[in-house]
């Protein structure tokens, strides 16, 4: 299945916006073969900590890239599986990176990083623009979603929604490696 298919899938039926503002899917893990992969446009900002960030900060290395906001119902369910997975692929070069889009201060996503122990750096981008970046690949209002970059910077797999589970991210990013 192609990724801009599983893009599609997330916004039709019931994964609309409704009232909430945000596309919210299920989960939806796509893995692209390696001919199909490209790579986003570029995407750096300052972090909440306002500390100047830029995915070619990893270049060489496969990045997990999860957007989020704190005021999102799966964002917040899915944290603690996205921190462990981060824990748990920390000694494979893999870099875990998070955009915080639609919050409207920093401090309301620091409180959410110290909340669910997020131990990785997030982009501030309460407009979305980094998401841009991503055009043809992602929904900018797919929030959750989670995409894994291979070490060539190119996209190699995502999933629109909530991550499913730690043990699923983490395979998908061992095999991403391959």
């Amino acid at each position: 299945m192609l990724l801009v298919g599983a893009v599609a899938a997330g916004c039709g039926g019931s994964a609309g916006t409704g009232d909430k503002g945000y596309v919210d899917g299920q989960g939806i893990v796509t893995r692209l073969p390696v001919a199909e992969r490209k790579a986003p446009g570029p995407v750096a900002g300052k972090t909440l900590e306002g500390k100047n960030l830029s995915l070619t900060d990893y270049a060489g290395k496969v990045v997990v890239l999860n957007v989020w906001g704190s005021w999102c119902p799966p964002c917040r369910k899915e944290a603690r599986s996205l921190a462990a997975a981060s824990h748990q692929l920390a000694g494979d070069d893999v870099a875990f990176v998070g955009v915080n889009t639609k919050d409207s201060s920093p401090e309301q996503g620091l409180a959410y990083q110290r909340r669910y122990a997020v131990p990785y750096p997030s982009l501030f981008d309460p407009a979305g623009r980094s998401l841009l970046a991503f055009h043809g690949t992602l929904n900018p209002s797919a929030i959750p979603s989670t995409l894994v970059l291979d070490t060539k910077g190119r996209v190699a797999a995502s999933i629109l929604g909530e991550v499913p589970s730690e043990r699923t991210l983490v395979d998908l990013v061992r095999d991403v490696q391959k």
